[in-house]
């Protein structure tokens, strides 16, 4: 078995959320860790550095195949630069592409999965990378999409929002955790207490609810106020938006609804994503 745990989700559901607990948890400090310093605490499955190194060449100049190609050597060499388990944040859905595994089996030890309402994903994803909300909702249901290749994150194959979540809820096994982002909001102590059980940190409660605290939103969104964020994609907006659910309802037409229901209806179902008459 490897030493790699997958924090996987779609993009806009907490993955960085996710980290940001993580990191504190290991850290056991009486303050917050700074976010310039979330990358001391795991890695980037997306970190052009690494395809960089491996290609011999800026991962920028690299194309989709060639990327995807070299994905299996990134993870090895990931799993071999850390002495013992080591976190690494994934948007893409799990399984094969074109032949090659999207996580390398060799190294993954487990993973922890956040799944969020595709309704709030697409309010989200809409101000976060500066599209229309129609936007966002055909690349919600994009069987082929991927993120761009830039210098800031190599490209990572989504899937459509529901061959994300479905390709990571069907994974099974003792160090497997699926989490909804709604239910860490409503019971944080409860949805992040299951995460520092699966990574053997959940004995002092004490220090549990503390890297909650450190990494609430209102936490996290004041120290990019202060200090800025590098992940953020578009200069001059925030990563740390709103953090909070059912933002869907103030902002999507009953149109909207309709398309991203009909796009996932099976998911939402079984997620208990479907809205009160539909």
């Amino acid at each position: 078995m490897g030493n790699i745990v997958w924090l996987a989700s779609y993009p806009k559901s907490g993955n960085t959320w996710l980290r940001a607990f993580l990191a504190n948890l290991v850290a056991n400090r009486p303050a917050p860790v700074a976010l310039a310093d979330l990358p001391k605490y795991g890695a980037l499955e997306a970190d052009p550095e690494l395809y960089s190194k491996m290609a011999g060449r800026p991962s920028i100049e690299l194309d989709f195949d060639q990327l995807c190609a070299l994905r299996p050597q990134v993870h090895a060499a990931i799993a071999a630069a850390a002495p013992k388990t080591v976190f690494v944040k994934t948007h893409s859905m799990a399984g094969t592409l074109d032949g090659v595994a999207l996580h390398t089996p060799h190294v993954t030890a487990g993973a922890i999965c956040i799944v969020r309402n595709p309704l709030d994903v697409a309010v989200s994803m809409s101000h976060h990378f500066t599209i229309g909300i129609d936007a966002a909702i055909d690349y919600l249901g994009d069987a082929r999409a991927a993120t761009g290749n830039s210098e800031l994150f190599t490209s990572e194959f989504l899937g459509s929002w529901s061959q994300h979540v479905q390709s990571w809820t069907a994974m099974q096994g003792p160090r497997v955790l699926i989490l909804r982002y709604e239910d860490l909001l409503e019971k944080p102590a409860k949805g992040f207490g299951k995460v520092a059980r699966l990574v053997g940190l959940d004995a002092d409660r004490g220090r549990v609810e503390r890297a909650i605290g450190h990494a609430d939103f209102q936490s996290l969104a004041g120290m990019e106020k202060r200090d800025g964020f590098v992940e953020v994609p578009i200069k001059g907006k925030h990563f740390f938006r709103a953090g909070r659910s059912n933002q869907w309802r103030e902002a999507l037409t009953r149109a909207q609804v309709n398309r991203i229901i009909a796009d996932h209806r099976e998911q939402m179902q079984r997620l208990r994503y479907l809205p009160a008459g539909y």
